[in-house]
């Protein structure tokens, strides 16, 4: 992963694909004493081998559809809109559909601002993806409370597979380019518990390296951020079967009746 600083607002910097802060956040540590998280399920042997070629997953999404999301927190359902902007939502659809998120954490929340995740678990995986951005979207929604957008480096065209959800309504993102694509539809009362104790990541904060969750996976989360909650699994919402409409019944055609026979004379 390529670590790009940008200088934003007197002097505070903004990690690559991190939409930044309002301010420095110096969280601490979380205290010794508090009780160790169960670690999420463990890493499966080896990823959906479809996440390694980036290139071959490109189907368009819906116009509408849903994705629910099982967290080490509760679950919570995103409602995405290909209008809101095409190329985020498509990209969303295939990682969803291939399962990228499982296991991933969400490794910077910082409370009353946003939450960042979409750092797989796998190395091999991040890898691949790290190059793998899409053209950007104009911005059609606000960056408001509960919607979802993909982060971004100040670079064009930097979007890959870091998203956020935004805690309160940050409207000024919507200038620097940061497009919705969904929103929260169910759940945002599990998105807002999401643990924050770890706070801004480094190099500006004591929270996860990116650059080092890109090279080695979960297990450095897990091993260096216990507390931080993560994605059991991400999949599509089956869309509502069609209800067939019934036919108007018909009625028979009378039968023609038969014609006289004639009378022998």
């Amino acid at each position: 992963m390529k670590i790009i600083l940008i200088p934003l607002f007197a002097g505070l910097t903004l990690l690559a694909q991190a939409p930044a802060a309002k301010s420095p956040v110096k969280a601490g540590a979380p205290a010794a004493a508090a009780a160790k998280k169960p670690a999420a399920s463990a890493a499966p042997a080896g990823p959906n081998r479809a996440l390694l070629n980036p290139a071959a997953l490109k189907a368009k999404a819906p116009e509408i559809f849903k994705a629910k999301f099982i967290t080490t927190k509760g679950d919570f359902v995103v409602e995405v809109h290909r209008d809101w902007a095409p190329n985020g939502a498509d990209r969303f659809y295939n990682l969803v559909k291939n399962g990228f998120f499982d296991n991933a954490a969400f490794f910077r929340v910082i409370s009353g601002f946003m939450v960042q995740f979409g750092v797989g678990p796998n190395p091999a995986v991040n890898k691949v993806w790290d190059h793998a951005t899409m053209p950007d979207d104009p911005v059609k929604q606000s960056n408001q409370r509960g919607f979802m957008s993909f982060a971004a480096t100040a670079a064009p065209n930097s979007r890959s597979t870091q998203m956020f959800v935004n805690f309160a309504d940050n409207a000024r993102l919507d200038g620097s380019g940061f497009a919705p694509f969904a929103k929260v539809a169910e759940g945002m009362d599990v998105v807002d518990k999401l643990y924050a104790g770890y706070g801004e990541g480094a190099p500006n904060g004591p929270g996860p390296d990116q650059t080092r969750i890109v090279a080695e996976g979960k297990p450095y989360l897990d091993k260096n951020f216990p507390l931080l909650d993560s994605i059991k699994t991400a999949r599509l919402v089956p869309a509502p079967a069609a209800v067939p409409v019934a036919k108007p019944a018909v009625a028979p055609r009378p039968k023609p009746a038969a014609p006289a026979t004639p009378a022998k004379k």
